[in-house]
């Protein structure tokens, strides 16, 4: 049989947070301070579960973990106090994930597209933008997609789907990187390669998905393995 045709890697799709930045556990200290403020005691499994989800999802684990009902709008309020209170201690630090600031200046080198695709609201993603601007001295990215700019958040491939379309990329040339359950999902879902480097949650292997422990020493010919990997599988499929 002849060998597998592989699509060449031209764009690479980034999570944010828990995959370039940590600040996943700035949302840890604020729906743990939310639950207590409720009167009870996040679960570190709610917790995790959270990781990767909606703002709404976020609470509504919250509070079937301590076990309170509260209306629609006290949930609203809830939800705009625990992302004022992450704003708050995302202006204050940012620290990269390590291997990301590299993952990223060697993908511009190399000419690839890039594109950030976040479940975070703009306003909040905004911050954590312009630390990585500054650190890396430009904006790395073609294109930028959060989850209060999109018709479905993750695990829906909506925010890939959207942003393939953006850079004008098809999905069979692409690679999403991600941290949490729900990314990896929307990720594969979109119909691109994924590498996942999971840093809180389980993630359990699946066709089209690379697990690594971090970002250090991943670049474009690390990315382009997972590619072909995913290619590889498809046509033994």
């Amino acid at each position: 049989m002849p060998d597998p045709v592989v699509a060449p890697l031209r764009a690479v799709l980034l999570d944010m947070d828990g995959t370039l930045v940590e600040t996943e556990q700035y949302w840890g200290e604020a729906l743990f301070t939310l639950a207590r403020r409720l009167g009870g005691r996040l679960s570190p499994e709610a917790r995790r579960a959270t990781v990767g989800t909606s703002m709404r999802t976020s609470i509504e684990i919250l509070y079937r973990d301590i076990g309170v009902t509260r209306s629609e709008a006290q949930l609203r309020t809830d939800a705009q106090w625990v992302e004022d209170t992450t704003a708050g201690m995302l202006a204050e630090e940012i620290t990269w994930r390590p291997g990301a600031a590299d993952l990223l200046l060697s993908v511009r080198e190399a000419g690839l597209a890039t594109a950030l695709v976040t479940t975070t609201p703009r306003r909040l993603a905004d911050i954590v933008l312009r630390t990585i601007c500054d650190d890396l001295g430009s904006d790395p990215f073609d294109h930028t997609l959060c989850g209060d700019e999109v018709p479905a958040r993750k695990p829906d491939p909506a925010p890939y789907l959207l942003a393939m379309d953006a850079l004008g990329v098809e999905a069979a040339e692409c690679v999403v990187v991600e941290d949490s359950q729900a990314g990896i999902a929307a990720g594969l879902a979109s119909g691109a390669a994924v590498l996942g480097v999971p840093t809180i949650q389980v993630v359990h292997p699946a066709p089209a998905l690379t697990l690594r422990e971090g970002l250090l020493g991943v670049g474009p010919a690390e990315l382009a393995a997972v590619l072909a990997d995913a290619d590889l599988q498809a046509s033994a499929a």
